[in-house]
């Protein structure tokens, strides 16, 4: 049976190469514009159903992650897939810059930050 560590590698592997895949012109722009969202959805911090929450909060993650990868799988070449899969295990052995790690997290909270302030300016309109 694979371990944690194993199974947050091998998602993390798979969504750098859905971003990588995504990303390809020899993509249709359909499975691009669905790669970019499983991607998105498989690297962002925030959850449909947050973590915290026991039982669901990593289900979603158990269910909705494998499901988009397979239906991507589904939409894009295998040549094409099998590239940037090897691309992305590749780059998962390189070093982990916790700098843009911390900037990545300063920008979502920047974006939660504006988006509550929007969000609380047009309740007085």
């Amino acid at each position: 049976m694979k371990s944690f560590r194993d199974i947050a590698h091998n998602i993390r592997v798979e969504a750098h190469a859905i971003w990588l895949s995504a990303r390809d012109p020899h993509v249709p722009l359909p499975a691009r514009i669905f790669g970019l969202m499983v991607a998105a959805y498989a690297l962002s911090p925030i959850d449909l159903i947050p973590d915290f929450i026991p039982v669901l909060g990593l289900l979603d993650d158990a269910i909705l992650i494998p499901l988009g990868v397979w239906l991507f799988l589904k939409m894009v070449p295998a040549d094409v897939y099998a590239r940037h899969r090897a691309e992305a295990e590749a780059a998962s052995h390189r070093p982990v810059s916790k700098v843009a790690a911390a900037i990545i997290a300063l920008l979502w909270i920047g974006a939660l930050l504006w988006a509550g302030t929007l969000l609380w300016t047009m309740r007085y309109y």
